[in-house]
This record gives structure tokens, sequence and C-alpha cells, in this order.
């Protein structure tokens, strides 16, 4: 046992030494002893493989198959070259081939001829050439379904439903199922020239056998051709069962779709499951039974078995069901845990109750299903696509979001959560449909009434059936999770200054470092602390400003960050920096900015009354005259949404953030823009002129 388990040390050198041995046979001549060795080993092999690969839970436990089945056709292949010298040398093939040939074709050698070739075309038209196309297509699939398969788990990740190690487990595990069905795809090719060569083989050692012996003067035409056939046939059947047990390995391993226990096991636990059958197929035997020429005992015996096996299968549900059931690994089986950390109820143990998520969505029990890819839910894939987009579009990176079920809401209702607390609330419905009116009447076309969650508009929950209908009148059909997706990103654009923190911050910078190191050390040249660039940074998502070009800003706040100390005034600095990125971020895709302009007067009036505060600039009028200048902007605004624009008020850049925090709370969908953050390359086009100031002031 000692001496086998330091044998065990060196099994590389082992299997390595023995391919050089297989090669070796191809040109040195062997006795009769060893080829009968190497059939038997052959064939051992062969059945060793076979109940491997029906006794394994998944394929992937048996992922060295195709290094074997490389292994053993090489082997099968080298013991045929060997078998075809001594036949075609001694006329001989030893004592297992001269057995087998004689046993298949006994007294009759054409009969036994005839099987023999009928057992060879079966084995290359149906086994081989099955096992190759079907290795072909379920590795093509695997392959094509490996993105979506990371991004299931990207998804999950994001979601706080898997940590990251679990995720890793994961990738190894796609990873490791991509490499063996393309392996597989691969080694079938050999299987199928395994079966050719056999072919041709069996032709060479007939033909010229004969030749042989008739020129060796072994005896007549008819002696010879006997003798050869039992040879040839003999070797046939020896190479050929060891191919068709592995040929139906490999197919048998390809073809094991979505099982999770053994194959036996899947076999009769699904078809014992439907008792029914097994009766309904009872009485259609015992129906034949009847039929004038058929051996009527036989019908009516299997008919007794099948009605046996139906009521087995009614009374022992319980036995079926552990059939179907993966079995449990020992590794698999929790393990009790010596007591970690600190005591239940000390104020260490309380602590991890504090943490708070950044994101969090809450869903009543009818939307759990939308978030359980179990029963076809996509929610974290729809939230890891908007993480995507958010980050193209605003260079801001979504933080992970937990998903939790909450039975006081109702249960079509959702609750979107910022640190802890709620910022938005909506309803929706998982099996139908969100219909987006499109402001015009429709017909034909029922369902709840709703108002869009995103932007507000009038919409319908509609089914399934109505979406064709509800898109050829403008509609806008929407999925739940898709509904539910765009909610949460509109919601994290809004709150994306609060959510940027500055480990956000510090991340962000380490990545522009591998690529712009001397811009991020200028930085830090500079002095320039942490919280002062995360400022900088959520100065500008607070009015949805990308951060995309990072080089730009943080060049900016480089500039200008040991002169200028008020984070708000580092921030317009930057907004002046990155002016085509303000145009194109308000303009239409000609470049073309819808502007609401001030009176010189006006302007004037509301910068005298601008007054620095502690919480910075802000405008200091009476509130008469602030109503009324209020009332006049509100209207052009709402005049220019009317006519299909989407405005900005364009004023001076001293006036800018003034202006902007007056507009907070009255006209906070209204972006402000300063005269210098429009680029040159703009059309600027004017539709009204705010003048109320001005007025009261003369």
């Amino acid at each position: 046992m000692n001496t086998f388990t330091k044998m065990l040390r060196h099994t590389d050198l082992m299997v390595g030494f023995g391919l050089l041995l297989v090669v070796g046979m191809l040109i040195m001549p062997l006795p009769h002893f060893i080829l009968d060795l190497g059939l038997v080993m052959a064939i051992g092999a062969s059945i060793l493989i076979l109940l491997t690969a029906v006794n394994v839970d998944e394929p992937l436990q048996f992922s060295v198959f195709p290094s074997l089945l490389l292994i053993t056709t090489l082997f099968r292949l080298a013991l045929s070259i060997v078998a075809v010298k001594l036949i075609l040398g001694a006329g001989e093939g030893g004592q297992v081939i001269t057995t087998f040939g004689n046993f298949v074709l006994g007294g009759n050698i054409v009969v036994g001829f005839v099987a023999f070739l009928i057992l060879m075309i079966v084995q290359f038209v149906v086994i081989t050439n099955g096992a190759t196309r079907v290795s072909e297509v379920v590795a093509r699939f695997t392959l094509d379904a490996m993105p979506g398969k990371q991004m299931a788990i990207d998804a999950d990740l994001a979601a706080g439903l898997i940590d990251e190690a679990q995720a890793r487990a994961r990738r190894k595990a796609i990873k490791q199922e991509a490499d063996f069905y393309g392996s597989m795809d691969g080694a079938s090719k050999f299987v199928k020239g395994d079966a050719i060569a056999s072919i041709l083989i069996v032709v060479v050692n007939l033909l010229g056998g004969i030749v042989m012996g008739m020129v060796n003067g072994q005896g007549s035409i008819g002696e010879v051709a006997q003798k050869y056939a039992i040879l040839t046939v003999g070797e046939g059947l020896v190479s050929q069962i060891p191919a068709l047990l592995v040929s139906t390995s490999a197919g048998l391993l390809v073809t094991r779709n979505g099982q999770e226990s053994g194959m036996g096991g899947t076999v009769f636990g699904q078809v014992l499951s439907r008792p029914r059958v097994f009766m309904a197929t009872a009485v259609a035997m015992a129906v034949f039974a009847f039929v004038p020429g058929f051996p009527t005992i036989i019908f009516l015996l299997i008919a007794s078995l099948m009605a046996a096996l139906s009521q087995f299968s009614k009374n022992n549900p319980d036995t079926i069901s552990a059939l179907l059931t993966p079995k449990v690994k020992e590794e698999d089986i929790p393990k009790p845990e010596e007591p970690q950390g600190p005591p239940p109820g000390s104020p260490d143990a309380v602590l991890p109750l504090l943490s708070v998520d950044a994101l969090e969505i809450e869903v009543g029990y009818s939307l759990t299903k939308l978030a359980d890819a179990r029963v076809g839910g996509d929610l974290p894939e729809r939230i890891a696509t908007s993480r995507a987009q958010l980050a193209t579009d605003m260079g801001f990176v979504m933080p992970s979001v937990r998903i939790r079920d909450n039975a006081m809401l109702d249960p079509n209702e959702y609750v979107i959560k910022v640190r802890g607390e709620e910022v938005a609330r909506a309803r929706c419905f998982p099996d139908e449909l969100l219909c987006i009116l499109p402001g015009y009447p429709i017909s034909g076309i029922t369902g709840t009434a709703a108002k869009d969650p995103v932007f507000g508009l009038d919409a319908l929950w509609i089914d399934e059936g109505q979406r064709g209908a509800a898109e050829q009148q403008g509609c806008t059909v929407v999925e739940p999770p898709a509904a539910l997706a765009t909610h949460l990103g509109e919601v994290v654009k809004t709150y994306s200054a609060e959510l940027l923190t500055r480990q956000d911050v510090q991340r962000l910078l380490d990545n522009l470092k591998q690529t712009h190191e001397a811009v991020v050390t200028a930085l830090g040249a500079e002095a320039l602390p942490l919280g002062d660039v995360q400022k900088v940074l959520q100065h500008l998502l607070r009015e949805r400003i990308p951060i995309r070009d990072l080089v730009t800003i943080l060049e900016t706040v480089a500039d200008y960050g040991s002169r200028v100390k008020d984070t708000d005034q580092l921030g317009e600095l930057v907004r002046a920096a990155i002016s085509r990125t303000i145009t194109r971020q308000f303009s239409n895709p000609d470049l073309k900015l819808t502007c609401i302009t001030l009176s010189a007067a006006t302007e004037r009036v509301l910068q005298e009354s601008i007054q620095q505060t502690t919480a910075g600039p802000v405008i200091a009028i009476e509130p008469e005259r602030q109503r009324q200048f209020l009332e006049e902007l509100e209207q052009s605004y709402i005049r220019a949404q009317d006519e299909g624009h989407a405005p900005v008020l364009l004023c001076g850049a001293a006036l800018r953030l003034a202006m902007r925090r007056l507009l907070d709370r009255h006209l906070p969908t209204l972006p402000v823009v300063a005269y210098n953050e429009v680029a040159a390359q703009a059309d600027v086009e004017f539709v009204s002129q705010i003048q109320s100031l001005a007025q009261t002031a003369a």
C-alpha cells in the first residue's frame, strides 16, 4: 500500500510514460499475450468510463472525460494496428480475437458477418454521429449563454444576494462548464474518426488476409475466407465494443440537461412520478394481447408489470421524490461553528445593526417574483444594466442595491430608500404591463389607471394581450422590472450627490491614476483634501452634470485649489471648464440650446441683492418682488415646455449659483446655466426674457 501511495505522487509521469508505451506499440511487434492483455484492459476501461458517466451527479464531476476519450481512442487504435500486423503476418489474432470471432460467426459465416456489419453501422451512423452533433450544439449554446450568466452573477452581487467569494466561485464554475463542453465538442471528433478507422481496418484485415492466405498457400479460397473472416470479425468486435461504450458515455454526459442527481435516480424518478401513464400503458398492452397472432401471455405479463409499477408509484410518492432529490455532499452539510465574535447582547454585538444601506428597495410580497431568478425574475439584471447606463451617462457608479420584502407594504407596492430613508413610493403589477399614454386620446385599451413613477405621465396597467394594440396607437409599453429599474435610476440621478462618498471618490482617483497618474499626483501635490474633491463632484452631480471627464475636472481643481478655498466657487470654475459637457447635457441632438434670459435691469437688481452667508451666496429681495419674479419665470418655463422646448435659464456667472439656490424650492427642474458655460459651437435660441424686477424697480 505504501508503494502504491508513493506511485500516486507521480501520476503525471505515469500517464506520460503510458502514452509513450502506446506510441511504441505502433512500431514494435508484440506477442499474443500482450495483445490479449491490452484488449481486456480496453474493454475494462470502457466499462469503467460508462459506469462513471452514469453515476456522476453533473457532467463537471467527470471533467477529465475528454482527455480520457483521447487516451482510450489512441490505445484502441494502437491495439488495432498490432492486431492487423499479427493477422496479416502470422495468420493469428490471439485468444481474445479468435474467441470473439467464433462466438459471433458461429456456424454461419454470412449471418454472423452481416450482424457484425450492422453493429458497425449502428456505432458509426447512430451513436457516434448523434454524440458528435449533440456535443456541437451544447458547446455552441453554452458559449452563447456565458455573457448572460456573467451578467446574472454581477446582478446578484450588485443586489447583495451573494458575496464576492460566491461570485468568484460561480464565475469559475461557468468557465469550467464552457471549457468542458468545448473540449467535448473537439473530443467527439476523435470518436467519429475512430469509427471510420475501424471500418477501414476491417476491410484491410479481410481483403489483405485473403490475399496473404492465398499467396502463402494456406488452403482453398473458402478456407482462407472463413479463417480471416473469423479474425476480422473478432478484431472488429474487440475494438468496437469499447468504442461503443465510450461513445455512449460521451452522449450521456452531453445530454445531462439540468439533472442534479445521478442519472439512474433521475430516470426512474421522472418516469415513475406519473402513475397514470403507467396505467394507460398497461391498458394498451392488455388490448394488444387479444390481437390474433400476438403472444398473449407476454403482452399480459408486461401489462401486469406496468399496472404494478403504476400502483407502486401512486402509493410511494416520497420514495420517488427522494430519487429526484440531489444528493447532499458531506462538505455541503453545514458544520457547527465555534462561537465567534462578541457575546450576544453585548454592545459590540449590536454594532452591525447600525449599518445603513446606501440604496434599498422594499417590495410587497407580490413583487418578490421580480427579483427571483428561479421564476424568471430579472430585476437584478435590470439594475445591473441601469448601473452601466448611469456610469456611461453620469460617470457615477451606483452603489449596491439591497432588495428585500416588506410585509407591511401593499402586495403591489414598493419603496425606494436612500440611506435608510424613504424617497420614493409607487405601485407595480408584476403580471401586467405599464402602458404610458401618448398625450392624445386612444381607443380599445383598458386597464388600471396609474401614473408613470418616473415622469408622472398618465398611464395604464394593461394585460399582455393588449400590448400590440397599445404600441400601434403610439403608447410606450414597459415591463414591470424595467419600470422599477428605470424609477430607481432616476432616483439615483436625483440623489447622486448624496450617494457619492469619500470612498467612492478615492476609488475613482485610483482608477484614473492607472492612465493619468500625473493628474492625480498634481492634485495631491497641491494638498487638496479628499473631502474638497468630493464636494466639487457633489456640486456637479447635484445639478445632474456628468463627471465622466474626470481629467478636466481634476486639472481645474488642481489649478485653482491653492487659491480658491470655497468648494462652491471651485465647482463653478469647473463648470466653466466643462462647458461642452454642460451644453450637450441641456441641448438637443443638433446642439441647439433653448434659453430663458433675464433683462439687464433684472439681472442687475438680482446681483445687487446677493448676500454672502455661511451656506454660500443667496438672493435676498422683498417677498412680493420675489413672488412676481418667480411667477413670470414659471409662466415662461411652462410656455416653452408647451411649445416642445426644454429651456434653461441663462444668466451671468456671478449670479448663477445664487439663482440656482433660489429656484431649488420653486422651480427645481429648470436648469440654470451661466454665459461662460455655453460652448462656442452651440446654437442659442432665446424664447423669452424676464423683466418683472426691472419694472418694479422703475
